[in-house]
């Protein structure tokens, strides 16, 4: 018998994407977690008749840093939320010409050159490996496209995201490295975050919004934060408009996700059960507990 599942649609962006219009019932809510406070409490509501999730990643006013982001609440908060999916919504700088401030990118990799970050639900007492080769799920990424499109949007589908560990940007040299490497776009906060959505059996898809282009530009030091903000703005109301055409065109009840998202745990666990740690097992009931359960 085919499992029909009903989406819930989680959203982690900047704290003015929440602001859709059309979103009903809002009601901001503490959800508590065993891996400590997410960044802010979840805004429940409906958009379209389809249920969404969304946590303002930084907070309400931007007050925590990306390294100092709890990745592994704000993963569990929505999970413990009911999602079964989740779009992230990202400030990013441009490595490539072609991809100008204002343009959109569904990002298919990520390279992670982050250092200062938990990046798993899993460890001594409890030891599981996800593949995380294809880290965004094809079916969020064709939804995503089709809405930006059909919206005019400027968009390109597939790149890579370097995620650097910050706060400060990259030398010039580092930026000229990671054009050589194919980048499309660096930013600070999509990893962990992507590589627990997969521990937690989410389909997760990224939309990066360029604001400028990264150093390696001749003409970067021209860039004024006054042009960087008004670009920012831009991108929230542009980023609002994808939010509200996507998340109906991803609302009807659907089978198992086609790339195996929501199975990713299947055969990842190694960790014999009799050596299974129950202090472990008991914070991941949210995120494990369909494996752990069987």
């Amino acid at each position: 018998m085919i499992e029909h599942i009903t989406p819930v649609i989680g959203l982690i962006g900047g704290s003015g994407l929440y602001d859709i219009p059309g979103l009903e019932n809002r009601e901001w809510r503490k959800v508590v977690t065993p891996w400590g406070d997410p960044s802010d409490e979840v805004l429940f509501g409906t958009l379209a008749g389809v249920p969404v999730r969304f946590l303002p990643r930084h907070g309400r006013g931007h007050p925590t840093p990306p390294s100092e982001l709890n990745y592994r609440a704000n993963i569990d908060a929505l999970k413990r939320a009911g999602c079964t999916e989740v779009i992230s919504l990202s400030a990013v700088g441009s490595l490539r010409e072609d991809l100008p401030p204002g343009h959109f990118v569904i990002v298919d990799q990520f390279i992670d050159r982050t250092f200062a970050r938990e990046k798993s639900f899993f460890g001594a007492g409890c030891v599981a490996h996800v593949s995380v080769a294809h880290p965004v799920c094809p079916r969020l990424g064709d939804a995503l496209e089709a809405s930006a499109r059909g919206l005019g949007l400027p968009v390109t589908r597939g790149g890579t995201y370097l995620v650097m560990e910050g706060p400060q940007f990259s030398t010039k040299a580092e930026s000229l490295l990671y054009r050589q490497w194919g980048c499309s776009v660096i930013g600070m906060t999509n990893m962990p975050e992507a590589k627990l959505a997969r521990e937690a059996e989410f389909c997760y898809a990224t939309v990066a919004m360029v604001t400028d282009f990264d150093c390696w530009h001749p003409e970067h030091d021209a860039v004024t934060v006054d042009q960087v903000v008004k670009v920012l703005f831009s991108n929230a109301d542009r980023a609002r408009a994808l939010v509200a055409g996507v998340v109906p065109a991803l609302g009807a009840p659907r089978g198992p996700c086609p790339a195996g998202c929501d199975r990713a745990l299947d055969h990842a666990l190694i960790t014999a059960p009799e050596k299974r740690d129950p202090a472990i097992l008991a914070k991941l009931d949210a995120v494990a507990g369909r494996v752990l359960r069987t």
